[in-house]
């Protein structure tokens, strides 16, 4: 099979996708969640999908807006981290990793009381559109360069 951008082949598609990005953008901040968290989300996303092209993109962004290094380390382990990361940005971590895995059946670890319903939604709407962007990413064989 031959390498195909789907972003290029398909470039109404990639209008929609960053259509719906930008709404999910809204919902997470009307939900209140901090673009920083957001940008964790993405990168733990794309750390369980292996996509670096969007984990170069994600960690510079998080980088820009202010994250730490010893954070960005941890995030692959956040859960063994707990002093580096609240309450939410768990219950974010673990409902990102449930959308992203889908192991059904499987308790709802992230339904801890740390996210609202509008919280749990926009989050939830994150998760969707990164896996989207990593497939997309993975899939086209997004160059990856220093």
């Amino acid at each position: 099979m031959t390498s195909v951008n789907l972003s290029k082949q398909h470039s109404s598609a990639q209008q929609a996708l960053m259509k719906l990005d930008a709404e999910v953008d809204t919902a997470l901040d009307k939900a209140g969640i901090d673009p920083l968290l957001a940008e964790l989300v993405k990168i733990r996303v794309s750390q369980i999908n292996g996509c670096a092209y969007c984990l170069r993109v994600h960690t510079r962004d998080a980088l820009a807006k202010g994250e730490t290094t010893d954070r960005l380390a941890v995030v692959a382990a956040w859960w063994e981290a707990p002093k580096y990361f609240s309450d939410l940005d768990r219950a974010a971590f673990a409902l990102a990793e449930q959308v992203t895995s889908l192991a059904v059946p499987e308790s709802r670890t992230f339904d801890d009381g740390s996210l609202t319903d509008d919280q749990t939604s926009a989050i939830g709407w994150l998760a969707t559109v990164m896996n989207t962007w990593n497939r997309i990413a993975i899939t086209s064989h997004y160059p990856v360069a220093p």
